[in-house]
């Protein structure tokens, strides 16, 4: 079948079925849909009430004949269409045609009326060739009548303007159902996409908050061992707070899950300074956050999550500072790890450029990209690395604050 007649079929068409979903346009669709067809049959039983009153005795028989051997093969025309036999449509509208025109000696102008059958058949199959045979047919049946002496009648006005009127309604019925069904599949493609986007999410996420707790949890478990000889105590208070930071981390994964994590800029500090002390790193981290908008908060916290973590992974450095301003978070260390932060295990290095980028930069750009800013990240000379994240003002005003569980 070809691609007018797929889009225009009012039956369960691709679309609906690529989707598995049911077209909300309920007047094309089950008894609906045959009452509908079943109205053109009100063509044919006037065209047999003029057999009645044209011809008598065998040609009465033969013109009934004639009329009820067209409403069987609409019928059969009709299914066809529904189950998409392209090539049993095309044999019974030549059928059709050839009883409308053995109809004509006995219905007379009205045979016509059988002609706007078939015409309406062509106007959903074929539009391209719907407007020719339209005007066509439409002035065959003007004209017709009155080149015929024998009939006796005029120009046939009204089974012309009939035809007319009725092949415009099924067109644009046709095409009313191609609307229905595209909008079906772009509704469905819409929800394809809206999918993706949070399994995307989620998935980012998790690497995100996964990546800082077990990375928390690796270097206090070292330092729980380094201290269960010599101090007891504090090896205890570490594997105390290895066990709270996995409960968290617990809490954590369900909440990006569901979609409603709270991650903030002060939060994230505060473990931050615990994770460094934790790794024997000097922390040089800001105090307060209120220079930072209340819509960056978010953004600026995830920033100073995963370059934390991988100043903790990589970095090997003695020293890392924090500098937070009303646009910008900088991260700096003076370790000598920057290789290891350009790899693919998440860390903050590099341009983005290359496929050695991990996913936390590539996160992370992904964030920082949608709040309109920028990520700056590189070796510091002689020894460190550096990652800034900036937010113009104008990137801030011009866009909404993000919903909780989105970037």
């Amino acid at each position: 079948m070809d691609e007018d007649t797929q889009a225009a079929l009012p039956g369960p068409a691709a679309a609906e079925r690529a989707t598995g979903e049911r077209a909300p346009q309920r007047w094309v669709r089950g008894w609906r849909r045959i009452m509908l067809g079943a109205g053109m049959l009100v063509y044919p039983c006037l065209t047999a009430v003029a057999v009645g009153g044209n011809v008598s005795g065998a040609a009465l028989v033969a013109g009934y004949a004639v009329v009820g051997a067209f409403c069987l093969c609409f019928v059969l025309t009709a299914t066809a269409m529904i189950h998409g036999r392209r090539r049993q449509v095309l044999l019974l509208l030549a059928v059709m045609s050839a009883l409308f025109l053995a109809a004509l000696p006995s219905a007379h102008e009205n045979a016509f009326y059988l002609a706007t059958v078939v015409v309406s058949f062509v106007a959903v199959l074929r539009r391209r060739h719907a407007t020719l045979v339209t005007v066509t047919a439409t002035l065959a049946a003007l004209l017709v009548p009155w080149a015929v002496p024998a009939w006796h009648a005029g120009p046939g006005a009204f089974q012309a303007l009939a035809l007319l009127f009725t092949v415009l309604t099924t067109g644009a019925f046709a095409e009313i159902a191609t609307t229905n069904q595209a909008l079906v599949a772009a509704r469905a493609e819409v929800a394809r996409l809206a999918s993706e986007a949070e399994r995307n999410r989620i998935a980012r996420d998790l690497h995100d908050l996964l990546g800082h707790s077990l990375t928390a949890i690796t270097v206090k478990s070292r330092l729980a061992q380094r201290l269960a000889a010599k101090d007891p105590d504090q090896s205890l208070a570490e594997m105390a707070a290895v066990e709270s930071l996995s409960r968290q981390a617990l809490t954590d994964v369900r909440a990006a899950v569901t979609g409603y994590r709270d991650v903030t800029l002060a939060g994230e500090l505060a473990r931050g300074r615990e994770l460094l002390r934790a790794a024997g790193v000097v922390a040089d981290l800001p105090t307060s956050t209120d220079p930072v908008a209340t819509q960056d908060g978010e953004l600026f916290g995830w920033v100073v999550r995963e370059g934390l973590t991988n100043v903790v992974r990589h970095a090997r450095a003695d020293r890392c500072t924090v500098t937070v301003t009303g646009s910008s978070v900088e991260i700096r260390d003076d370790g000598t790890g920057a290789d290891g932060r350009t790899g693919g295990t998440g860390g903050t290095g590099g341009t983005g450029e290359g496929s050695g980028v991990g996913k936390g930069l590539r996160g992370l750009r992904e964030r920082v990209a949608a709040a309109g800013g920028t990520v700056e990240a590189g070796p510091l000379s002689p020894r460190g690395w550096r990652l800034l994240v900036t937010v113009p003002p104008g990137a801030r005003h011009g866009r909404a604050p993000a919903r909780k569980g989105t970037t």
